[in-house]
């Protein structure tokens, strides 16, 4: 579950999975998923994020809930889509905060329960394996989360991600 890529472990094994051993015990050089946090995303940003999200679910035909959260989890703007379904609200609500708190994408828990068996993720608190929770990253800090919710994981996901890469054009144009 690591977003680096495998490297040397400090017992001097590449990996421990490789070794028949626990793939849990592998022992990376650098914590995963360090990005600091930064100042809190404002209201015009989370908007303009959530305007880009929106007009990608409006291509595609998806109605869907979307949630951006600041550096620290808390609501800072919402939209629910005409015909959106009631129950995603607190579902992209949920993947925004997972993605800001933990510092990653909240596919990252999904895959780390489907595909790695870690079923042990689902016991914390703020967890949601279910993709769709993106981190908004700012010159290196995180400023805020996405969260989608409305559709598959996968639709959820993508639209996710066409508000998400907002963050990075206007950092590029304010400099």
């Amino acid at each position: 579950m690591s977003n680096e890529k495998p490297g040397k472990c400090r017992r001097g094994k590449s990996s421990a999975a490789a070794n028949g051993g626990n793939p849990l015990d592998f022992v990376p050089d650098k914590i995963p998923f360090d990005t600091p946090y930064g100042p809190p995303i404002s209201l015009e940003r989370a908007q303009e994020v959530i305007r880009a999200t929106v007009a990608e679910a409006k291509k595609r035909n998806w109605s869907m809930n979307v949630a951006v959260v600041d550096s620290g989890g808390n609501l800072v703007s919402f939209q629910r889509m005409d015909g959106a379904m009631l129950a995603s609200i607190q579902i992209a609500e949920h993947k925004a905060r997972a993605a800001a708190t933990f510092r990653r994408p909240t596919r990252v828990f999904e895959d780390g329960v489907n595909l790695m068996h870690l079923n042990y993720l689902l016991a914390f608190d703020g967890i949601i394996a279910s993709r769709g929770g993106i981190p908004l990253i700012d010159r290196g800090e995180i400023i805020g989360a996405i969260g989608c919710s409305g559709g598959t994981d996968s639709q959820d996901e993508v639209v996710g991600n066409a508000g998400a890469t907002v963050i990075n054009q206007l950092a590029a144009s304010s400099n």
